[in-house]
Order: structure tokens, then C-alpha cells, then sequence
């Protein structure tokens, strides 16, 4: 049996304007809120129909979706999303089991959403759910309940085919709480940290067996927290958003979820059931060590933020749960976490909606999972908004050069581009290497990495400024530090498929780079230091467990790396 794991299609009508006319009547965001953005918007309306339509020429029938279906979980794209997935059900005969991302629903009363769409001009305007929001710089505001944004009595219901309730056809049905599918009976109490506040919350999860022998373990990993404060219920301030909490928090305030996760695994154990777990969040840390890396260069992150600590994955692999699908972040990765007996694998899945665009194809056997990751990089209609993108760039004087691309995958590629420039640097470097990194050549890192004495951040741009650059005469020396930057982020996000989108001759010039700092010393702090734990990430990275096409053994957690014609290459077993 194979079935499809897709996570983050953040489905966006680009024909709706969130139920309002106005306009032209074509819903396009902006561009420049797609370029200061983790993932694209418009483009998603193309690429789920590109990644659904592949997976039907695959005659796979089975789909896994690890969250976030919608873009921002607004009552009309939730409904356009629904119902573009039942006509795949109806022609196709597409079988959809989810869970939720943090994107699809809020809390129990849900949440505003505001977004600003392109005018043929170039102008924009503000489409609204609240009604004290700003206009901004937009040219107009307008009011439409239907961008607000629900919570589980809402969200919930509206993906009821996506196996939240019971089916007349499935073989098993069951939540945390029994056999009763009814939201009302499936409430559990979260306290906020103070004890003072007390709130009601609904869990999602439910297992599912939609075929005979194979269990879905869908696990709600989404944690609404009140925060101190007797506070209005109804607010989105009055909890914690589970954007960065995930699994971290699932320990502290979902704990009946790992009891349940352990009984089902016993159970599927007994029963000679083939059991697969999926979540939005993933369940190990992604960084695959490279967090102590990640923390001295880059301080406070955003993957830092949301990568589930030790005692989490140890108390995830302690429920016999052997592998756990995820989204959330948008990236490729294999990551293997063992204590002792207890061995348990991640699977993050990529996003079509950022680099790089895949999904992933699990071939289910008895003791094995063998994993193919599809990447699509032609995507009919991919161009769609390029033309509005184009107008509103002229008139406010920003660049329109991602709609150069050739196709879908390079034009994520460049928005990842864009994204460093106008997000990574500005919001997550330290400001002195924000400032450093377009001033820079390959050939000055390889100069620093041959000096002894410890250099800061204003020494580097000094000898720079005065001509002191490096002379290193290899053809890779004059190659910006900034495409450097953009290939670390492609790496960190694509492992092994980054490889398709970097050059063969700059990854051998970043290896040699690597091995340069990796023979030096310097102080804590200095500017080769620094550079040093950016170079051990990117090695970490080209060098990472099997992300593409391997096999996971489900009885030792062995992860078996495959090539094009599917034999074993490397074997790794993982660490603790």
C-alpha cells in the first residue's frame, strides 16, 4: 500500500476575495508581504491542484495531510479548500485524514485576520475581519466576517471528511476520550501558568483505520494556553499562540495525549496493525544538533523556538510510537531520536508553498516504511500573479525580479532569496553580521580563516574597506557571502534536495571553506568563531540523514538511504 503525506498546502483562493467585491474582484495578495513571508500566498491556489493531480497519475489514493490545509484558517478559505478536496474525493476517489496546524484554527473562539490584495493599479487594499483595525497604507479598508479566522467548534466541523469524525466505512474510530466522535465529549481543562486560570479546550486527535491493518494516528498538537490574568476569553491575546509551543507544551499540558499514544502503540502491537503517527509539529529536534550551532551564531530563532526538546522526544519515543510525520516548518529532514530501547523517527515533510517544493510517498510494509520525496517543479499556472506583481513593483519601487523564474521551484528559490535579504538578516542575525554579509567575498572568509589573531566584526570591515580583501585565486573567491547565506538557508531547509538548486563546484568551495575553520581556534565570540559555527551547520547539512528516498526499519529505526534505482547506499541507526 502507498499512501501520499502532504503537509502546508496553505490553500489560498485567489478568485475570492474573502467574500467581498472589490476591486477587480481577484484576490492576490501583495508582493511585498509574499517577500517579507516564510512561505508564498497566491501561488498555492496552483501548486495544491499540481501536487493533488500528481498524486493521482501516482494511483495513490490514501493522502496524509500534517496541517495547515488553509492559508490563514478565514471561514471563506477554509470553505474553498474543503471543497476543491471533496471534488478530488468525488472524481478521484482521494481518501484526505488530517490534523490541524496552527494556521487552520484558534483556540475555542477563533481569531481576526487581516490581508491586504493587489488592485490592477498596483495599489492595494485591506480586507478585514476586525473592525478596529487600520487601513495602513492601503487605499481602502472593507469588513467581511468572512476573513475571520475560527476556533475548533468551527474549523473542526468544516474538515469533518478529513477524518475528525467517525465514517461509516472505517474499520476503527476512537479519540483520547473513547468512541464517542461528538467535539463535546472530547474537552479536556488547561490551566494557565499561575493556576489561576482555568479554560476548556477541545483536542482534535483520533485514530483511524481507513484500511484493513493500517492505523493513522492523527495527534492534535496544537496547545492554546490562557495566559495569567483573568482575561476576556474571547481575545486572541488571552493565550498562548501554539505557533512555537508544539510539542514542548503538548508535555506540560496534554500529558492524557502521550498515555493515549502509548496505549494505541500496545495495542497496534497486538493486533499485528501497521501504525503511523503524523502531527503538525515535529516531534524531534530538526536541527539534528546543530541547535548549540544555531544559538551562538544566530542567538534566538525562530526554529530554535519551536524545536521540541530532549525530554519531549525521549517521552514520545517512550510510548512505542516508532515513526511521526510533521509539517510546520516547512523543510526536508529525517531525524532519528534512541534512548535506550526506545527508538522513534521523524519525518518532516516540505511545503509547496516554500523551498523546496515536495511531498512525500510512503510505501507501507510489514516491518518497514520505504519513503520517496517528490519534488514538482512545473506547476501550470504557476505565473498567475507575476503580471500584478510586476505592476505593483513599479509603482512602489521594489524588485520584481522573482518573476524571472523559470518555473514553480525556482521561483521559491528566489523568494527564498528575497526572504534572506528582507527577513533572515534583518530579523534573526545579530545586526554587526547583518550589516558584514553583503560586504563580503568568499575569498575574505578564507583570508580570516587563515589569520591567528581573533578578529571582530569591525576588524573584517576595515581591512575590506581599505582593499584589504582576500586575493585567494580559486575562480569560487569572488562569490558574494550573501549567495553563501541563501545556499546555508536552502540547505537548512532542502538537505539533499538543495543539492538540484546549488552548483556542484560551490558546494565543493564551501566544503573547503569548512575545513579551513574546522582546523583553526579562536576565542568565543570572535568573528572566526562565529563563522566557524555557520560553516558546521552547512556541513552538518550536506551531510544529514536521508531526506530524499530511503527506508526506516521499523523494528531497530535503522534509516536506510537509497539512490536513483533504489538500493541501500548508507545506513545509520541515529543517536540518543
Amino acid at each position: 500500500m502507498k499512501i501520499a503525506v502532504i503537509a502546508d498546502p496553505h490553500f489560498h483562493d485567489i478568485n475570492n476575495r474573502q467574500g467581498v467585491g472589490v476591486g477587480d474582484g481577484v484576490a492576490v495578495r501583495t508582493l511585498a508581504d509574499t517577500a517579507a513571508s516564510t512561505r508564498v500566498f497566491n501561488e498555492s491556489y496552483h501548486t495544491t491542484r499540481a501536487l493533488l493531480d500528481d498524486i493521482v497519475r501516482r494511483g495513490i489514493s490514501l493522502v496524509v495531510v500534517a496541517g495547515d490545509l488553509t492559508d490563514d484558517g478565514q471561514q471563506s478559505t477554509m470553505a474553498a479548500a474543503t471543497i476543491l478536496f471533496a471534488d478530488y474525493s468525488r472524481r478521484f476517489g482521494l481518501r484526505f485524514v488530517a490534523t490541524p496546524g496552527n494556521h487552520d484554527l484558534y483556540a475555542i473562539h477563533g481569531r481576526h485576520q487581516s490581508k491586504r490584495f493587489l488592485n490592477a493599479d498596483g495599489s492595494h487594499t485591506l480586507v478585514s475581519s476586525d473592525p478596529a483595525v487600520e487601513q495602513g497604507q492601503s487605499i481602502e479598508r472593507v469588513i467581511s466576517a468572512e476573513m475571520y479566522c475560527g476556533g475548533y467548534g468551527q474549523a473542526i466541523p468544516a474538515m469533518a471528511a478529513f477524518g475528525f469524525f467517525r465514517r461509516e466505512a472505517d474499520l476503527h474510530w476512537e479519540s483520547p476520550f473513547g468512541s464517542d466522535d461528538r467535539l463535546e465529549a472530547r474537552t479536556f481543562e488547561i490551566v494557565s501558568a499561575d493556576g489561576r486560570t482555568t479554560r476548556r479546550m477541545i483536542d482534535a486527535s483520533f485514530l483511524v483505520e481507513p484500511v484493513e491493518g493500517l492505523w493513522l494516528l492523527s495527534i492534535d498538537a496544537n496547545v492554546f494556553e490562557p495566559r495569567n490574568g483573568d482575561l476576556d476569553p474571547r481575545l486572541e491575546k488571552s493565550y498562548h499562540d501554539s505557533t512555537d509551543a508544539g510539542w514542548n507544551s503538548m508535555l506540560r499540558n496534554k500529558g492524557f495525549v502521550f498515555d493515549w499514544m502509548a496505549d494505541v502503540a500496545r495495542r497496534a502491537r497486538a493486533q499485528g496493525k501497521q501504525l503511523i503517527a503524523f502531527s503538525h509539529y515535529p516531534i524531534i529536534d530538526p536541527l539534528n544538533g546543530t541547535s548549540v550551532d544555531e544559538a551562538r551564531l544566530l542567538n534566538d530563532t525562530s526554529f530554535l523556538r519551536r524545536t521540541p526538546n530532549a525530554e519531549v522526544s525521549r517521552a514520545a519515543a517512550a510510548t512505542g510510537i516508532k515513526i511521526h510525520f510533521s509539517g510546520h516548518l516547512h523543510i526536508n529532514d529525517t531525524a532519528v531520536f534512541r534512548a535506550g530501547d526506545d527508538v522513534l523517527v521523524n519525518v518532516a515533510v516540505p511545503s509547496m508553498v516554500g523551498f523546496p517544493p515536495a511531498y512525500k510517498i510512503v510505501d507501507v510494509e510489514r516491518e518497514r516504511l520505504d519513503i520517496e520525496t517528490v519534488t514538482i517543479s512545473d506547476v501550470p499556472g504557476h505565473d498567475a500573479a507575476f503580471a500584478l506583481y510586476r505592476v505593483e513593483a513599479a509603482r512602489e519601487g521594489i524588485s520584481a525580479a522573482v518573476t524571472d523564474a523559470a518555473n514553480h521551484a525556482d521561483f521559491l528559490s528566489r523568494h527564498l532569496s528575497d526572504m534572506v535579504r528582507h527577513r533572515y538578516l534583518p530579523k534573526e542575525w545579530p545586526q554587526d553580521l547583518a550589516v558584514l554579509v553583503p560586504h563580503l567575498q568568499l575569498g575574505d572568509l578564507d583570508a580570516f580563516a587563515g589569520t591567528a589573531r581573533p578578529l571582530s566584526v569591525a576588524d573584517a570591515a576595515d581591512r575590506v574597506s581599505v582593499g584589504g580583501r582576500g586575493q585567494a585565486e580559486a575562480a569560487w573567491a569572488a562569490l558574494p557571502f550573501f549567495e553563501m547565506v541563501v545556499d546555508w538557508y536552502r540547505l537548512r531547509k532542502g538537505r539533499e534536495i538543495a543539492h538540484d538548486f546549488i552548483a556542484p563546484e560551490r558546494i565543493a568551495a564551501y566544503r573547503l571553506l569548512a575545513q579551513r575553520y574546522a582546523l583553526g581556534s579562536w576565542p568565543q565570540g570572535s568573528l572566526q568563531d562565529r563563522l566557524a559555527s555557520f560553516m558546521r551547520m552547512m556541513v552538518d547539512w550536506l551531510d544529514s540523514q536521508p531526506s530524499r528516498d530511503f527506508s526506516i526499519d521499523l523494528a531497530t529505526g535503522a534509516v536506510e538511504r537509497k539512490d536513483h534505482l533504489g538500493r541501500t547506499v548508507r545506513r545509520q541507526t541515529g543517536a540518543a
